[in-house]
């Protein structure tokens, strides 16, 4: 009995050690992602899109806190029924960031995510000039398939923007919108009702090393 207590302890402390050496193992690591988000939305022939896809570089400051900055593209399109002009919008990206990781089960870990949007863009038929900033609060799982490769999924659990939409003639108009849990609105209506022009739900993949 006394030789089980004597290996037990061993190894649970061995299992401690190791713990404490992967925990520190991510610091001062730096990472590289790209988040990927899709969303579509068809009624009757209209069809609109909206394809997001945001590079991000970022460093581990502690073992379970990272910061980093994105700087990426959206992309929405409207494919209007016959008599409706279709529209197609580019919008750029830059978005500061900071996570807090905590980890589940061995290598799956949920992070929280505060980051700063500023978007600036225009639609390419009218010319209507596009500015939105705001802040996002998501939420996401991170799965570490090897020590230096993963796999992420995040939405969006709290968005405040303030959109500024400026046309060629005509008043400017500033739209300020917050919303819990909710779902983008990607239709083309943000020209007229102020949506969020970025997609809840993405995916990722990301490198460190």
């Amino acid at each position: 009995m006394k030789k089980i207590l004597t290996f037990a302890t061993i190894a649970l402390i061995s299992l401690t050690v190791k713990a404490q050496d992967a925990s520190q193992g991510l610091k001062g690591a730096w990472f590289v992602t790209s988040q990927f988000g899709y969303q579509q939305t068809k009624t009757g022939d209209n069809k609109n899109t909206n394809l997001s896809v945001i590079p991000i570089v970022g460093t581990f400051i502690t073992p379970s806190v990272a910061v980093g900055a994105g700087l990426g593209y959206i992309n929405m399109k409207s494919d209007a029924s016959v008599g409706v002009a279709a529209t197609k919008t580019d919008l750029f990206v830059i978005q500061p960031l900071a996570r807090k990781y905590w980890n589940v089960a061995g290598s799956l870990y949920f992070f929280g995510q505060a980051a700063l949007p500023i978007i600036a863009g225009k639609e390419k038929e009218s010319g209507t000039k596009i500015n939105q900033f705001g802040l996002s609060v998501s939420g996401g799982f991170d799965y570490f398939v090897t020590k230096n490769f993963s796999v992420e999924f995040s939405y969006d659990l709290a968005n405040f923007t303030s959109t500024t939409i400026d046309p060629k003639s005509g008043e400017k108009t500033t739209v300020t919108n917050f919303g819990l849990a909710h779902m983008a609105n990607v239709d083309s209506a943000y020209l007229v009702g102020g949506s969020n022009l970025t997609t809840p739900l993405a995916v990722g993949f990301k490198f460190i090393f």
